[in-house]
């Protein structure tokens, strides 16, 4: 459900809630912050934010303080960047007693958006669509796979033999969803609570696999949303005694996709994309789709940020490898799906591990480009895309992050300090898997080598 800002004071004053999570989102897309007690929350952080310090834009997975950003480093200190409120993302947080949710941007001590900030750099884009008189509506669709372990029971053992909570394929099977309702009902009743309007649960592919569907929203409102779903559905499951991952590839079945729905209107809520141009869409809408296919190459980092990201990609696999679109085609990396106020473009490129404000920004700017220089579309792909010899996904983080390091379009779109801060953050990825010894390796060494 909404909360205001004077609901919240009432819930405060009668000590319905008292605490405030404010939590911004890092580089790897996790909502990072503090809980503040709700007095003080309303006395203190409301007018004057909180601080954090700026290592949480430079650390890797582990939190280990990465040398080389310029955000952020030994030589400047580790000072603090500000944790503005965004009241207009004010809300329950139904499944921890007492407790309410804002979002917050993070900020220099001029009150100015920190350049390499996911949220600043998503609504960047998003500003100058404004300009050019649009709005964005995105939805994000967010695969997990669930396990009868507990977090720290797959911690310690090492992720290996972990009982699905499935053992066969339950896609779209009623019988394999209400083995888990327990788990999925408290999801869903947590998100509706947490004001995200919940469409629906289903079952996947993989053992153990399901997916909880949302309303599209504005793209802001929207990656807001999926931040706060990532984090309660795994705290929801932790209460269960159950674990589950977004991983994009956790073995080799199925990996978990996170497809990316977007469309473009004007401000009077009209459908732009769609038209008589063909195939459904307007001038505006192939435009559209064109910047989309022109630079998913250079944006692929934004889309599959880890070295697992990567292993999604096979033929066969409901993972894109061609950089096609099609109409309701599975096979391509594009998929234009509805017509009307319904038309959009899925993005089938991103994975269960993506940063969704880097995502969705990078698909705001290459509908934005292919709109302002009227770039063609090519024909639309009908058939097998995966037998198609033509442009494809990157195949690793090393081929997407110089696609990205090495592109003026980036450069000139998002900031030359932008690129190079996610050319760092994926060099220090790299970095870390090519000194990393793995099971394979052990397997494959150990006795036959």
């Amino acid at each position: 459900m909404p909360l205001s800002l004077e609901e919240l004071r009432i819930k405060i004053a009668d000590g319905q809630i008292d605490t405030v999570v404010v939590g911004a989102t890092d580089m790897q897309g996790r909502l990072q912050g503090k809980r503040i007690h709700a007095p003080f929350f309303l006395a203190d952080t409301l007018k004057n934010g909180t601080e954090g310090c700026n290592y949480l834009l430079a650390v890797d997975i582990d939190m280990n303080t990465v040398q080389g950003y310029e955000v952020s480093s030994w030589e400047t200190g580790y000072a603090d960047m500000g944790m503005a409120p965004d009241l207009s993302s004010l809300r329950y947080l139904p499944w921890h007693e007492g407790t309410a949710m804002v979002v917050a941007d993070l900020v220099d001590h001029h009150h100015k958006g920190i350049s390499v900030s996911p949220r600043t750099i998503l609504k960047t884009q998003l500003d100058r669509l404004d300009k050019a008189g649009m709005v964005a509506l995105c939805g994000t669709e967010l695969e997990f796979i669930v396990f009868n372990n507990t977090y720290e029971e797959a911690w310690n053992m090492g992720y290996k033999d972990l009982t699905p909570a499935n053992q066969y394929n339950v896609d779209y099977s009623l019988t394999g969803t209400a083995r888990v309702e327990k788990l999925l009902r408290a999801i869903r009743l947590g998100m509706h609570g947490a004001d995200l309007i919940v469409e629906s649960a289903k079952g996947e592919c993989n053992f153990g696999q399901h997916e909880i569907a949302f309303r599209y929203e504005d793209a802001l409102r929207t990656c807001d949303n999926h931040s706060i779903y990532k984090m309660g559905a795994k705290e929801i499951a932790s209460q269960q005694g159950v674990a589950l991952t977004f991983m994009a590839k956790f073995n080799e079945r199925e990996g978990n996709s996170c497809h990316i729905h977007l469309s473009f209107r004007d401000k009077n809520d009209n459908a732009i994309m769609a038209g008589d141009a063909g195939d459904g869409m307007s001038e505006l809408g192939r435009a559209y789709l064109a910047g989309q296919q022109a630079h998913m190459r250079e944006l692929s980092l934004l889309f599959a940020p880890n070295i697992n990201s990567y292993k999604r990609y096979q033929a066969g696999s409901f993972a894109p490898t061609a950089i096609k679109w099609g109409r309701d085609n599975r096979t391509c990396a594009l998929r234009l799906v509805g017509q009307g106020h319904s038309l959009r473009v899925e993005n089938r490129v991103p994975g269960g591990d993506v940063n969704q404000y880097l995502a969705v920004a990078g698909m705001v700017a290459a509908g934005l480009h292919g709109i302002e220089k009227n770039l063609p579309l090519e024909p639309i792909f009908t058939g097998n895309a995966y037998a198609l010899e033509t442009s494809r996904v990157p195949t690793s983080l090393k081929e997407a992050r110089d696609l990205w390091a090495t592109s003026a379009w980036v450069a000139e779109t998002f900031g030359e300090d932008v690129q190079a801060h996610y050319t760092h953050m994926a060099d220090t990825e790299l970095d870390a898997f090519g000194r990393a010894v793995t099971d394979w390796e052990r397997f494959r060494g150990f006795e036959r080598m």
